[in-house]
């Protein structure tokens, strides 16, 4: 790049200029830029006035002269050529270029961007990075390092760098056409030099002058270098440690660099790199170590070296930026686990649950399915994680990921299940894995898969008011409980509070993916809404998500589920609430007390509760409306577990609205009966005019989540 041969150009009239852009001079009366900064866009037609200014300002102030478009691309590509009035006395000559490889490669050029204007405008020495494999390839990518903000005045700051050359190691590669704000600001188009310069048009031009038509030279980006040792990464003094005992031999190193860099994507023909070369380059790609493990450990036939490499993949685990997986085993993986998730949306996680039980679990993995467009990110997550069981001595932990593959496999059908093994089995051998200890995991993972499912039994609902505004908002919590005490709790990727028809449209799609849980079969599990004690009288089965679909209408939760609510901030206020449950499940569960009109206070309904009905577990509230809320805490701070009541009554003159429910029949299928009642009222409107609510802690438990810890080292000793 030569500053003296940068170009400002400006379009319009001969009374007004209207646009301005970059040029570069490729040859002394040709300058290379943008076509639109030379058109009329209203017309397409070029202005009928275009000047441009040769060289850096800090070259001399350089004359503006007259400039007619010679050329733009036949195809439509956004470049062209200007001849200018005078020939530019500039010595040397363009290279032109081809970015080839997979490697980012450095970049820079010249520009005048709209941000740096003032009186005139100031040029601006663009410098990023060019990644090969970003876009379509009908553009190079620019990330570009230094950016103007986004502009709130609509017009775009880098507006007047079009046109600008863009260079990567001294070759002209591409032309600036235009921004992506998408990315702040940061990243830059340009037309690659490829797509132009073998035009016959274009070839001509340049055939005119002494230096010819342009020949294409392919670059590749060099590997990275070491810098001074104390501005070396804590990753890469340790890489050099770690790396030493493998390759303090060049004819050794030398080899094994070149290949890598090879498969990186970078120039590797003279690559001839320092120990401390070779473990920048490992420290620049985070899987490049693993992919320098996968060729090491097929060659290594010395018991002494399959141990330094062992220790160097052991210790390098802990590195900060050095992944587990090759690029080859990550690809492999996700192909895998891809077919695993299209075919049992829910394995991963319900694996995850057992293998991992005491690991702090990625979000992905803490709802009822994984999508295949979790699982990248859910295995980079999980590769930093080791199972924390007991291996051989002197021998690596267990990734937890091959833990999880190993679950996997184990409830998979046979042609994946040996496939995943096989990935696993591979990935062991070139981390240096006993044998043993992948074998324990297997076994384990095969007696988890043998063992008889337990259905989801409930899903409890953690409901609690957004106190912070003033519409009406909830955060919900959802927890899976399963009939043999398994919990798994659902978290929620956008925590946001959530309106009455967003809480339902989340309980419901819960409830739903449950039934592909493995023993699931018909069975539809209870809905327990956990409230304080202040929200009790919240209606959650009323409330009534969208329609799941086109043909079937929505309805209520209550009318679809069994919903019952719980309190369990009650035993807070008062411990021994619990005990008395269960003495009342144990001693009375078919005894009822219905509140009539002798029971007329506080007092009395808790002397009824204190004595003759000391035992009974269910309560059947009618009475006033006023009174209703002290009444209803009262029955569940003395340990009354199941309270049945009618939201609509106004006094004991309504009691009989809850007549067609049988209140004081069977209290183990009053839930379903409930459910019956709001069905049939939902689909009569208007035939009744109860609304019951019903508050059932089953047996004295309360489902609520537990927090996990783990003793990971590198995540912390306890993490909730």
């Amino acid at each position: 790049m030569d500053e003296r041969r940068l170009a400002l150009i400006h379009g319009g009239t001969l009374d007004a200029r209207h646009s301005v852009g970059t040029g570069y001079l490729i040859a002394s009366r040709l300058v290379l830029t943008a076509r639109h900064v030379l058109v009329n866009r209203a017309t397409e037609e070029p202005w009928p006035e275009i000047r441009v200014r040769v060289g850096h300002p800090r070259c001399g102030e350089a004359p503006s002269v007259r400039a007619e478009l010679l050329w733009h691309h036949p195809q439509g590509l956004d470049v062209a050529l200007l001849r200018v009035e005078e020939a530019a006395d500039v010595e040397g000559s363009v290279r032109w270029g081809r970015p080839v490889g997979r490697a980012p490669l450095r970049y820079e050029g010249l520009g005048f961007p709209r941000a740096t204007a003032g009186s005139t405008r100031d040029p601006e020495h663009l410098r990023g990075v060019l990644p090969p494999l970003s876009g379509s390839g009908k553009y190079y990518v620019l990330d570009q390092e230094p950016a103007p903000a986004v502009g709130t005045d609509g017009e775009k700051a880098w507006g007047g760098a079009s046109g600008a050359a863009v260079f990567c190691d001294d070759h002209l590669v591409g032309v600036v056409v235009h921004d992506n704000r998408l990315f702040a600001n940061r990243r830059l188009h340009a037309v690659p030099a490829r797509a132009f310069v073998e035009d016959s048009g274009f070839a001509a031009h340049l055939s005119e002058h002494p230096e010819g038509p342009p020949r294409l030279i392919d670059i590749g980006a060099a590997p990275p270098k070491a810098g001074p040792a104390d501005a070396c990464s804590a990753t890469e003094r340790e890489l050099t440690t770690l790396l030493r005992p493998l390759f303090a031999d060049p004819v050794t190193r030398w080899p094994h660099a070149r290949d890598l860099a090879r498969e990186l994507g970078y120039k590797s023909a003279l690559y001839e790199p320092t120990v401390s070369d070779l473990a920048a380059l490992l420290a620049t790609h985070p899987r490049a170590l693993a992919t320098l493990g996968s060729t090491l450990a097929t060659s290594c036939t010395d018991e002494r070296a399959r141990a330094n490499l062992t220790d160097l993949l052991m210790r390098a685990r802990v590195l900060d930026g050095v992944s587990l997986l090759s690029p080859h085993e990550y690809d492999g993986l996700l192909d895998l686990l891809r077919s695993v998730c299209k075919e049992h949306p829910t394995l991963l996680p319900r694996a995850a649950r057992e293998a991992l039980r005491y690991t702090v679990l990625p979000e992905s993995l803490t709802r009822l399915t994984v999508s295949e467009q979790d699982l990248g990110g859910l295995v980079e997550e999980l590769e930093v994680l080791s199972d924390s069981e007991k291996v051989p001595e002197g021998t690596p932990s267990v990734p937890a990921l091959l833990r999880l593959v190993e679950y996997v496999a184990a409830a998979s059908a046979h042609e994946v299940a040996a496939r995943l093994r096989s990935w696993s089995e591979e990935t062991a051998r070139r981390l240096g894995i006993h044998s043993v200890a992948l074998r324990e995991r297997r076994v384990d993972a095969s007696a988890w898969a043998h063992r008889p499912t337990s259905p989801v039994s409930r899903v409890v609902m953690e409901l609690k008011r957004d106190d912070s505004t003033s519409e009406e908002l909830y955060r919900c919590r959802i927890l899976l409980a399963g009939d043999d005490g398994s919990k798994t709790v659902l978290h929620d990727a956008r925590t946001v509070p959530k309106t009455p028809e967003e809480v339902a449209r989340r309980l419901r799609d819960a409830v739903a993916a449950t039934a592909t849980e493995p023993g699931q079969g018909d069975h539809v599990p209870w809905v327990s809404v956990v409230v304080d004690r202040t929200e009790l009288h919240l209606a959650v089965d009323e409330w009534q998500p969208d329609a799941a679909d086109d043909i079937m209408p929505g309805q209520p939760l209550g009318a679809e589920y069994r919903v019952t609510l719980s309190c369990r901030d009650m035993s807070d206020y008062r411990p021994q609430r619990a005990q008395d449950q269960r003495r009342r499940w144990q001693s009375g569960p078919a005894q009822a007390l219905v509140t009539d009109p002798a029971c007329r206070n506080s007092n009395q309904l808790r002397h009824l509760l204190q004595g003759e009905h000391r035992d009974a577990a269910q309560v059947v509230l009618n009475g006033p409306a006023e009174e209703r809320a002290t009444w209803l805490q009262i029955c569940l701070a003395m340990g009354v577990p199941v309270v049945l009541w009618d939201r609509a009554a106004a006094s004991y003159e309504d009691s009989e609205q809850l007549h067609d429910l049988r209140p004081t029949g069977r209290p183990d299928d009053l839930p379903e009966r409930v459910r019956a009642f709001r069905s049939s009222s939902f689909a009569y409107p208007g035939e009744r005019a109860a609304r019951p609510s019903l508050v059932w802690e089953q047996d004295g438990r309360y489902p609520a989540p537990e927090p996990l810890h783990f003793s990971d080292p590198r995540k912390g000793t306890h993490a909730p």
